[in-house]
Order: structure tokens, then sequence, then C-alpha cells
């Protein structure tokens, strides 16, 4: 045997950095520790989290869980080198789909897969998803790091998301036995494509000739810029609503758009009335549409065209939902109503 095979080896030998990952654990640290919030338990380093649904205001809770990735709008984080905004997304993923059920975020916790830790990669990733649980309101309670040579190309990672929401047994939603025909949909706006199409967005892409370094031609900022604009979290201004019994339904809107997304909140005698002229739809879609020649009925079960939430309500709580939602910063709209199915 050669002086190299006699060689000990080490992890670091085998592609795993443990000092890297150390190093990265406490750059965590102060991450997490400012998204605390009533009901955390403890800090990182445990074998697990935990968190005290007493101390958080619960009497009678049912707990939510909620579990998403970001798919390949993660390509184009890879693409442009911009990474500070795709944790966003993750936790956006997987906050509103909680909230959706009337849940209100907790914690949360991220899993980050990668080949090799590059240096200041994972950071701007968590500094997102601490982000994100900012805007949501939940706690970044925990998460993972692996580092697993030859699993993934040089530069790419993946990553996973994990939420756990509370809400109080009446308050649970959708509430099917409130809803009827004549209820009110409200949408509130999204920031673009939010964190789904995006395979399809790629190819529009690549059939454009787009640089993403170039500025784009309908928004300010590069087209990677506009492209990767973070998915909007919708729990801060809409639990309110949903403590004060005024929400009957909501509906994320995620991949299937409008379309698969609103009836999910409906009983089966119902179905949503949706206007789709009541609004007009960010730029970008236009665009997709236009320049990857995607006809309307493609648009509307693919992207959410401008929508990333519906609330259900009643007739006669409309105008006050509405000002409500204008008070905490939103853009409401009266996009349709519930009919008989």
């Amino acid at each position: 045997m050669t002086d190299s095979q006699n060689k000990p080896l080490t992890y670091r030998d085998a592609g795993v950095d443990i000092e890297a990952g150390n190093a990265l654990v406490d750059a965590i640290g102060p991450m997490a520790k400012a998204t605390a919030r009533s009901g955390v338990m403890g800090g990182l380093g445990g074998f697990g989290a935990l968190f005290d649904l007493k101390a958080a205001g619960y009497d009678d809770p049912v707990l939510v869980s909620g579990t998403d990735g970001v798919g390949t709008k993660l390509m184009l984080a890879f693409a442009t080198g911009h990474h500070n905004t795709i944790g966003i997304d993750l936790v956006a993923m997987c906050a509103n789909d909680v909230l959706a059920q009337g849940a209100e975020p907790l914690f949360f916790l991220d899993y980050f897969a990668t080949g090799k830790l590059e240096a200041g990669v994972a950071e701007q990733v968590v500094s997102g998803i601490a982000e994100g649980c900012r805007q949501a309101g939940c706690a970044l309670i925990g998460g993972e790091t692996a580092e697993m040579p030859g699993m993934y190309p040089p530069g790419h990672y993946d990553l996973a998301g994990f939420v756990v929401g509370a809400v109080n047994r009446d308050r649970m939603l959708p509430r099917h036995d409130a809803m009827h025909a004549g209820d009110v949909l409200i949408g509130l706006t999204s920031s673009g494509p939010h964190s789904n199409g995006y395979s399809l967005i790629r190819k529009v892409v690549e059939r454009a000739g787009v640089d993403l370094a170039a500025p784009c031609s309908f928004a300010s900022g590069t087209w990677g810029e506009v492209l990767l604009s973070p998915t909007r979290l919708y729990s801060k201004p809409v639990l309110p609503l949903i403590k004060a019994g005024l929400v009957k339904g909501l509906a994320h809107i995620t991949g299937g758009g409008l379309t698969e997304n609103a009836p999910r909140m409906c009983p089966a005698h119902l179905a949503p009335s949706i206007d789709y002229e009541a609004w007009s739809p960010p730029a970008i879609f236009d665009w997709l549409a236009t320049e990857g020649g995607i006809e309307d009925t493609e648009m509307r079960r693919t992207f959410n065209l401008g929508i990333g939430m519906v609330l259900a309500v009643d007739k006669t709580d409309a105008d006050h939902v509405l000002e409500s939602l204008r008070a905490a910063g939103e853009i409401p709209t009266l996009i349709g109503e519930l009919a008989a199915s």
C-alpha cells in the first residue's frame, strides 16, 4: 500500500467539514434568537425543540402542521447567486398553508442539504428563513444542515421547511356549516408567481433568451431579481379577522392557481365564482403569456395571476373586512362570490 493509502482518513477527507458546520450553527444562532416569540422554550442545540402552547395563549388548541419546499425556483437562485430571499419563500409556502386552516404559525424548522457547504451561501439562505419567520410571526426553533458529498452538483442545495401552527377549536377553517351562496370572495395581492410554476417560467425565460443579469423590461431591477421576488406572507393581516370570527374560508393560491385552490375551501354544494376581470395581474403574467404563447386556461391553472390568498366572508361583513385589511397594509379586491355548484 502507498503512503497515501496508509494515511488515516478523516471526515473532511470524505468531503464533510465538521468545523464549517459548527461555524454555520454559530452564525444561525443570533438569527434564530431574533425570531423568538411567546411559547418558545430553550434554544438551539437540543435533540428536539420545545414549545409551550399554554404560554402562547391557547386554551383549546388544535395543532396544524405543514411542510413544503421551494421547487425549481431554486434554480434561479443558483443561476444568479442571489440566495437571501429564497428562505422567505420556504417559510411562506408552509405558513400560508396552515393559515388557510385558521392556524397561527407558531414555529418553523428547516432542512438545508448540499454537497459542500459554501461560505456565505447557507447563511444567506437562513437569513431569509429568519426574515420569513419574522413576517409570519413564528419562531425559527430548529433545523438541520446536511453536507452530503456527491449528492448535489457544485453550487446546488435543496430546502425543505416544516411549520406547526395552532388554532382554537372554535376558529378552525373552513367553516362549511356557515358558508352559503352569496358569500363574498376577497383576494389579497401576490408579489408575482410566488413559488409556483417555475418549471414553466424557466422554459419561457430560456425561449425568450433572457439574460438574468440584465434590467427587466417591465419592472425595476434585473430579470433575476424580479423573478426571485419572494412569496408574500398573510398571517399578520388575516389572523385578527379569523380570531374575530369574520372569515369562513381561506384558500392559499399555490400550484393549480385559482382554478384548483379556491374550490378546496368550499363544501360540496358550493363553488367559487371568480371574476377574472376584477383585478389587473402584475405585468410578469402578461409577459409570460405573451412570450410563452400560454393560453388563458393554462395560465389560470398554473399561476396565481396576482392573487395569493382568497378569503370567503359574509356579504354583511365585507366592508369591515376590507377596511381592516387596508388598515393592515393590504390591497384587497372583491373577486367574486360563492355560488351553488
